[in-house]
């Protein structure tokens, strides 16, 4: 990507914006899995224990259908290696790109760019 603020790249930018965000969710709600599970270990209290219980199926729900939202938008694919290979490359290569961006280029002129890019 050449010049960042012409639209034409910002094609697929939402996509890979909501990808980003709910693989972001999915490890959030992993992680709080993780703690909230060790917590359940560390609680005497019965009344905190069936809360905490209560919050862990919650999540794992959650969690579920963060997954199941990924899979169907083909953001996510557990039961293909070859092509979550294929996609963790891709994204790879995208923050890459995007870190290589020169953020202040020599020409700000955007005359004649229009905010939608033509189909």
């Amino acid at each position: 990507m050449d010049d960042y603020l012409d639209p034409i790249n910002s094609v697929n930018m939402p996509e890979l914006t909501d990808s980003g965000v709910a693989l972001e969710f999915l490890l959030t709600t992993k992680t709080g899995i993780r703690n909230l599970s060790f917590a359940l270990t560390e609680t005497a209290s019965p009344a905190l224990r069936k809360l905490m219980k209560t919050q862990l199926d919650v999540m794992i729900d959650m969690y579920d259908e963060i997954c199941e939202l990924m899979m169907k938008k083909d953001w996510l694919k557990p039961y293909d290696l070859e092509a979550q290979k294929d996609l963790d490359i891709k994204s790879a290569e995208n923050a890459v790109s995007i870190a290589q961006l020169d953020l202040f280029p020599k020409d700000m002129n955007r005359k004649g760019l229009f905010p939608t890019p033509p189909k």
